[in-house]
């Protein structure tokens, strides 16, 4: 080996290493290894930053932007409320469900097709009165299983098709990934509505979705002759903090007063909003004197008018952390949760176990699920600055028809022109998301807030680094060292073994860069045995982004972990039989489709 091929091996092995250990985000660990190879001089300075003008980093950021076109427009929404009901069998409703969000997936970005259903499937589990846990695994695994089958459903397809330009003189075309996707994505679907979902552990413990907000919230009365009169909400807040509550607001006359409202002084008939356990407000009425009110007590407006608490501005919702949120490896402490944006963190669900002790000073996790209490302004712009999924009552009003005819009819056209050869795809869709924002159909504001820049970076970054590492024949020792372990058997072990490696290390590792990785590896193996190529580059492709077995290995597995109740331990019961079927239907399919 050379000095080069060393020096890549040992990064590409730190930059694994690191991003295994998660305390990094993936897209600073790629940013800081591209940089450092072009310190040692294996990345030619010049070619550092050309990974962001690639047509493949541009294709992913258009297409998140004109998935939020047709979220947008209101049609999918209209079209899944009708579909998803909560009256069918289970293994009915996980099968619709499903074909839904696979169908979705194939024109839209997967994550957002899941964000999109998931409310509504966690609706359908409230009114049959099951665990959501039994069917949110399904559904995201359906929309993971739904991007296989078009060029745009998921990156790692159009990774794919830029590697293939790039050393094999044409790019995929739209519906080539089709005939072995749709194969797949319907045996896969089959599977988790008969089997599938029978394997998902049912004794988990309840979200916060279904806790009822007398559990966390009090108004507590200060009495007429209380000691507490004429200090200020803020002296209380040491007593708060020793009982683990938190004061959230103060209504006097019927009225809730705003943030500023602790800094006011307390007058008999106060009302004081705490948010904790019960065992937590009890410790804190001792300490304090105050009363709680009974849930028959009733507030009085400044015109005498009678209110009861639950139509005061105070509200509450379940969010969800992305992987990408300010809040992942944060405490609501550190954040600031409520001075900066108005919302009080209440609880927490992650892998099964709700904590609601102490949950401002814990560090908050991607795919936790939380519980927060605010205004409903506060609530969406808290949703909105930190990039949570909001996860609660799903009313679809009917959209409007010229919305719609726009959102589809530039989609449409920008397909029908790339797949035709009139326009290349960054092309063509670059022109309907001009005609998107033109039309307001996504303001201007959303162009960038809709980009998953850690996934845009983190490929930028990925492409100078595999660009290299194949330049010094680090893909050509991958390659012989695959073929060397199948002991010279056909070229259908060697495809077969090649899949199961990257399902592997994409359990593990973000699929984008399993894909910049493998991708020419792919390639160099069929060329060495003398094969189709597409074989072999298809194969990877589909394996890189069938991730199931760890909650960590697709951004979907994530998100469903806290709204779910699952344990890490529980992907692989149902993802490893389901990579299984992956393997013996995509194998057969792929020989028959792009025949060696």
């Amino acid at each position: 080996m050379t000095t080069e091929q060393i020096s890549l091996f040992v990064l590409f092995a730190a930059i694994l290493a690191i991003m295994l250990w998660g305390k990094f985000r993936h897209d600073l660990v790629a940013a800081a290894g591209l940089f450092l190879a072009v310190l040692i001089g294996v990345v030619p300075e010049a070619d550092a930053f050309s990974g962001f003008a690639h047509p493949a980093v541009v294709v992913v950021a258009l297409v998140l932007i004109a998935s939020r076109a047709l979220e947008n427009s209101g049609a999918l929404a209209l079209i899944a409320e009708n579909l998803i009901k909560s009256g069918r069998p289970l293994w009915a409703h996980i099968t619709i469900t499903g074909g839904v969000a696979a169908a979705l997936s194939a024109v839209i970005n997967n994550v957002a097709a899941l964000a999109m259903l998931m409310p509504l499937d966690i609706q359908a589990a409230r009114k049959a009165g099951r665990s959501p846990g039994l069917t949110l695994m399904p559904l995201a695994f359906a929309a993971v299983l739904g991007g296989l089958i078009t060029l745009i459903g998921t990156p790692p397809n159009i990774v794919a098709s830029a590697i293939r330009q790039a050393q094999l003189g044409e790019p995929y075309r739209m519906f080539d990934f089709a005939p072995v996707g749709v194969t797949i994505a319907g045996a896969g679907l089959i599977f988790i509505a008969l089997v599938g979902w029978r394997l998902i552990p049912r004794a988990r413990t309840p979200s916060p979705l279904f806790v009822k907000q007398d559990e966390f919230v009090a108004d507590l009365a200060v009495p007429k002759e209380s000691d507490l009169i004429g200090e200020f909400v803020s002296d209380l807040e040491e007593d708060a903090e020793d009982a683990d509550v938190v004061i959230i607001g103060i209504i006097r006359d019927g009225k809730r007063l705003p943030r500023q409202g602790r800094y006011l002084q307390i007058h008999a008939g106060d009302r004081l909003t705490v948010e904790g356990s019960r065992d937590s407000i009890a410790t804190f009425i001792k300490a304090s004197s105050l009363q709680e009110t009974s849930e028959e007590d009733q507030l009085v407006d400044a015109d005498g008018k009678r209110i009861s608490a639950p139509e005061l501005p105070l509200t509450m919702a379940d969010v969800i952390v992305r992987s990408d949120s300010p809040l992942a490896e944060r405490s609501a402490q550190s954040m600031r949760l409520r001075s900066r944006y108005g919302v009080t963190l209440l609880g927490i669900a992650r892998a099964g176990r709700f904590f609601r002790e102490e949950v401002r000073a814990r560090q908050i996790e991607a795919g936790d699920l939380l519980l927060i209490a605010g205004t409903k302004d506060a609530i969406e712009n808290s949703v909105r600055w930190l990039n949570l999924m909001p996860i609660g009552q799903v009313s679809v009003a009917a959209p409007k028809f010229w919305r719609v005819a726009l959102a589809v009819g530039l989609f449409v056209g920008a397909i029908a022109a790339a797949t035709t050869g009139a326009l290349s795809f960054t092309t063509a869709i670059a022109i309907a998301i001009l005609g998107y924002g033109a039309s307001g159909l996504v303001p201007a504001r959303e162009f960038y807030t809709t980009i998953d820049w850690p996934v845009v970076v983190m490929l930028a970054c990925f492409l100078p680094l595999g660009a290299a590492f194949d330049q010094v024949g680090g893909t050509a020792l991958i390659a012989d060292g695959l073929l060397i372990m199948t002991a010279g058997g056909s070229p259908v072990v060697a495809l077969t073994l090649l899949m199961a490696v990257v399902m592997l290390l994409s359990g593990v590792l973000n699929n984008v860069a399993t894909i910049v990785v493998t991708g020419p590896v792919a390639i160099v193996m069929a060329q060495h045995l003398g094969v189709n190529p597409d074989t072999f580059l298809m194969g990877a492709t589909i394996a890189a982004s069938c991730s199931f077995l760890t909650p960590i290995g697709h951004q979907n597995n994530t998100l469903v972990m806290g709204p779910g109740g699952y344990a890490f331990g529980d992907y692989w019961r149902v993802g490893l039989p389901l990579e299984i079927i992956v393997l013996m239907v995509g194998v057969p399919m792929l020989l028959f489709v792009w025949p060696l």
